[in-house]
């Protein structure tokens, strides 16, 4: 297996996610309620799987060894994907305050503002990481598969344990695994 392999099937699980969250969307568009406890569940997801460990283990370590086997990280498709990756978490945070705002909110008004900027920014996010992971899974990886050494390979996926180890915690990809039959079994059947 190589470091990009374990990414594109870390991408297969964000892309749940994101089907899910277009679910909700038209949920909310449809004034249905949500539970809020299931949006806090699916913004720890992002928060922790998706960005601190997925995007982590792709900005300090898979691109930093494309760095260093001469693809530049300011210019091409690194700075585009690290551009991404700082957008997308700009709409976690404007998600994360919609759904904030959806839990407290003591009027229709309120609730009605609170959906549509969890809409907003949940439509904003998805759009964005689409084709980000498709970018990543077309473009990106098979660049890194084609200039990182297979030593250097190795090497990566043992780095990548340890991120994982280190930014997820014990337990917490058993918890995950959970969470995504559940909504899987919620939303998408």
């Amino acid at each position: 297996m190589k470091p990009t392999d374990q990414l594109v099937e870390e991408h297969n699980a964000i892309k749940l996610v994101l089907r899910v969250l277009d679910k909700i969307c038209i949920k909310l568009e449809n004034n249905e309620i949500i539970n809020p406890e299931v949006l806090d569940s699916i913004i720890d997801f992002i928060k922790i799987f998706a960005d601190k460990c997925h995007h982590g283990k792709e900005e300090d370590l898979l691109f930093s060894a494309m760095e260093k086997s001469g693809i530049p990280r300011e210019s091409g498709p690194i700075a585009v994907m690290l551009q991404e990756h700082k957008i997308g978490r700009e709409y976690v945070g404007g998600l994360t305050k919609g759904v904030n705002k959806y839990k407290s909110a003591s009027s229709a008004t309120q609730e009605i503002i609170a959906t549509q900027v969890i809409i907003k920014n949940a439509r904003g996010y998805i759009s964005l990481l689409s084709q980000h992971i498709e970018k990543e899974d077309n473009i990106l990886y098979p660049m890194a598969n084609k200039h990182i050494s297979e030593e250097e390979q190795q090497i990566l996926l043992k780095d990548f344990e340890i991120v994982e180890r280190e930014r997820i915690g014990p337990g917490k990809h058993e918890k995950y695994h959970a969470l995504l039959k559940k909504l899987q079994e919620d939303f998408l059947s």
